[in-house]
């Protein structure tokens, strides 16, 4: 699930692997490649210029054998499969945070959704249309009540019940990489995968690390149309989820990748994106997709009884024209 929606600004991230900034004179490192079906860029500075290259391709090898349905030997195809009811402590982390952002959203957030993310083409799978009634036939497979965690053994109440974390997972290996780097005593990093961000401390110009919000737009390259530029540090993660990049088209109709886990279909919402800023990546992950699902009345209701998290909506109104509401919390990021 490609979610790149987001731009890193504070850099100009070329070629070279080590720069220096200019204002503690300190040499960061930069990173990138691809994993869980998207790119990643990581960069970081550590005074004993130690190479994490291989501690950060360990954690991105343990999430992709945990938790991808494109990974055909991975534990969560293989739960899928009911080749096994056990899971690892990364799945079992993400699954009890699922289950959490599912109540707190009223059942918005649902990993169960994949069969149905599957048959609409959004998954490894390659049939792309919409057939109502196999989303019909699918829909009792639906709802986080339908499965249950104990120790680790997932309970599926019927064994043809998926499950899909794409919609939190990257956020989730974005904070895996954080507390790692952590671990080590850096405190300047900045850890982007599939666009879900973790930043923390200064970037080499010795400043916050400056991120870019796409514009809605359809067929526009990342960062070549911008929404607002965000400052960001204090190691919160930010996410952005919108429906306007990925999307299945059948008879010329286009039918957005967000899925409504109480109806199987995709959701119709006057969001056209959700930014959100919260403690950790994960988090940010699960809420932008939950509000899309929701929508803006509820999204905003939403942040207004969690201080924690904040948010940058993007909506359309019924001439089509963009309307933007943020929460206090953004607003302090946004720079001028």
């Amino acid at each position: 699930m490609q979610k790149r929606q987001l731009t890193i600004l504070s850099l100009v991230l070329v070629g070279s692997t080590l720069f220096m900034g200019c204002g503690k004179n300190r040499t960061y490192t930069k990173i990138d490649g691809f994993a869980q079906g998207t790119t990643y860029s990581i960069t970081y500075y550590d005074s004993l210029n130690r190479n994490f290259a291989h501690g950060i391709d360990s954690i991105l090898d343990a999430v992709d054998y945990s938790m991808s349905i494109y990974n055909d030997t991975s534990i969560i195809t293989r739960v899928n499969k009911n080749l096994t009811d056990t899971v690892d402590v990364l799945l079992a982390n993400v699954i009890k945070l699922s289950q959490v952002i599912n109540e707190q959203t009223e059942d918005a957030f649902d990993i169960t959704v994949g069969p149905v993310v599957r048959m609409l083409g959004f998954g490894p799978d390659k049939t792309k249309g919409i057939d109502s009634a196999a989303i019909l036939k699918l829909r009792p497979l639906l709802g986080m009540d339908k499965i249950k965690l104990e120790d680790y053994k997932l309970i599926k109440s019927n064994p043809e019940i998926q499950i899909d974390v794409n919609a939190i997972a990257q956020g989730y290996t974005s904070d895996l990489v954080a507390d790692y780097f952590k671990s080590k005593g850096l405190k300047h990093f900045l850890v982007e995968i599939g666009g879900e961000i973790v930043a923390c401390g200064l970037n080499p110009s010795d400043e916050p690390w400056v991120i870019g919000v796409d514009k809605p737009v359809e067929g526009a390259l990342p960062g070549e149309e911008l929404q607002v530029k965000l400052s960001l540090t204090n190691s919160l993660g930010l996410a952005t989820s919108g429906n306007y990049r990925k999307f299945v088209e059948v008879n010329g109709v286009k039918y957005a990748h967000t899925i409504n886990p109480k109806t199987g279909f995709p959701v119709l919402s006057d969001l056209l994106s959700a930014t959100v800023i919260a403690p950790t990546a994960a988090q940010a992950d699960a809420y932008a997709t939950a509000f899309m699902v929701k929508g803006l009345d509820w999204s905003k209701k939403f942040i207004e009884n969690h201080p924690t998290v904040g948010a940058y909506l993007i909506s359309s109104d019924s001439t089509g024209s963009y309307k933007v509401w943020s929460s206090p919390a953004v607003d302090k990021l946004i720079v001028e």
